[in-house]
């Protein structure tokens, strides 16, 4: 199936550097993949562990808005337990008007520990506050009637928004997953779009995406909806240059940073785990190798990119899990790239130029001066 590509800016920096220009930097990459043409840029929101820095997605798409033309900005995602419903649905409104139509609403009940703990919310309470908000949110959004509840953490008296919505006939809404059940089934229950990661963290076993897909369909078969696949979307970290070779001198400082880093001591993961025997000088080879990133050159992201489309049954969006593991000039020339040499592969954008030439070649026939130039040039070739 026809395809397109987008990013999922966390964003993840490296601690060390000036979060000013981090964010001014974020800002211009989401106008050069304006430029680019890229189909989407999803924001993250994430308030403790140093490498994400946006804990209000919002005001830089309301940014970004400003600065763009054509590509949708979503958020990616609002975690709903932090956030009370009437709220998340205010903002999603007001976005849907300063974008002119190109956000999306995602959501989702948050993964990370520590913000939980700083919001003073425990982490098996997490998925049931989601799926307790998502209904109201969505009804709030997109709906038409005055809702009523109560629940432990939330109440609304018939509450309705004031503002009108401009995406006819409503805004998108979809959850994402990191490789459990419950986001899927959450997304055939209610009707969302779903964001699947298909790298898992370093040490944890590959994600099943075609399995999360089947989870979806039949939690959306039960409550009588249907899931499309073009609205779904895979997130895996890419970085791509002219060369293999290019590429991984490029990334290699960057991932270690990142793997060990991040994941490791930041986020508290087992990487040693995932990375036993494995030579440090050979940690991204081995990364790429259980899937935690694509690296390469345009056709090595081609054959990966394909690989997942034949494991999952298809899907609609590739999104770019932004990692910054090299300079700023060579991510943006990586993603320049990527659109340039990859998308077109899965978009079908050039099928129609394909198409116009084949036929000049089936049809030379029809042109006589075309065909008089073949003569000649095969009398010509004769007396050289």
């Amino acid at each position: 199936m026809h395809s397109g590509i987008g990013v999922f800016l966390s964003p993840l920096h490296a601690p060390g550097q000036d979060p000013h220009l981090t964010i001014r930097r974020d800002l211009q990459l989401v106008e050069h993949l304006d430029e680019l043409n890229y189909d989407e840029c999803w924001f993250g929101e994430h308030h403790s562990l140093a490498w994400p820095t946006i804990g209000a997605p919002e005001t830089i798409i309301a940014a970004a808005a400003e600065r763009t033309r054509q590509i949708k900005l979503a958020n990616g995602v609002v975690p709903l337990p932090f956030h009370h419903p009437y709220n998340v649905a205010t903002r999603a409104l007001m976005l849907d008007h300063l974008t002119r139509g190109r956000y999306i609403l995602g959501v989702g009940p948050g993964a990370t520990p520590n913000d939980s703990h700083q919001f003073g919310v425990a982490q098996d309470d997490l998925k049931r506050m989601a799926s307790e908000a998502i209904p109201v949110v969505r009804e709030l959004v997109n709906g038409e009637e005055r809702v009523s509840a109560k629940t432990d953490w939330f109440v609304l008296q018939d509450a309705k928004m004031q503002l009108p919505r401009y995406s006819k006939p409503g805004i998108e809404m979809a959850i994402s997953s990191i490789g459990t059940p419950n986001s899927p089934r959450v997304a055939g229950q209610f009707g969302l779009s779903l964001v699947s990661w298909g790298a898992p963290p370093p040490g944890l076993p590959a994600v099943d995406l075609a399995q999360q897909w089947r989870y979806a369909e039949e939690s959306a078969e039960e409550h009588g909806n249907t899931m499309d696949r073009a609205d779904w979307r895979v997130v895996v970290p890419l970085y791509i240059a002219e060369t293999r070779e290019q590429a991984y001198q490029d990334v290699r400082q960057g991932f270690s940073e990142w793997l060990w880093g991040y994941w490791g001591k930041a986020a508290g993961f087992d990487v040693a785990a995932g990375m036993e025997g494995v030579k440090s000088s050979q940690e991204l080879e081995a990364g790429v190798e259980q899937g935690l990133a694509i690296v390469g050159s345009p056709e090595d992201a081609v054959a990966a990119i394909e690989r997942l489309q034949e494991q999952t049954g298809g899907f609609g969006r590739f999104l770019v899990y932004a990692m910054n593991w090299a300079s700023f000039e060579k991510t943006k020339q990586s993603y320049a790239l990527l659109a340039e040499q990859v998308a077109p592969r899965f978009s079908g954008s050039t099928a129609r130029g394909d198409e116009s030439i084949q036929w000049s070649i089936d049809n030379r026939h029809v042109f006589p001066h075309t065909e008089a130039r073949r003569a000649r040039e095969a009398r010509e070739a004769q007396t050289v």
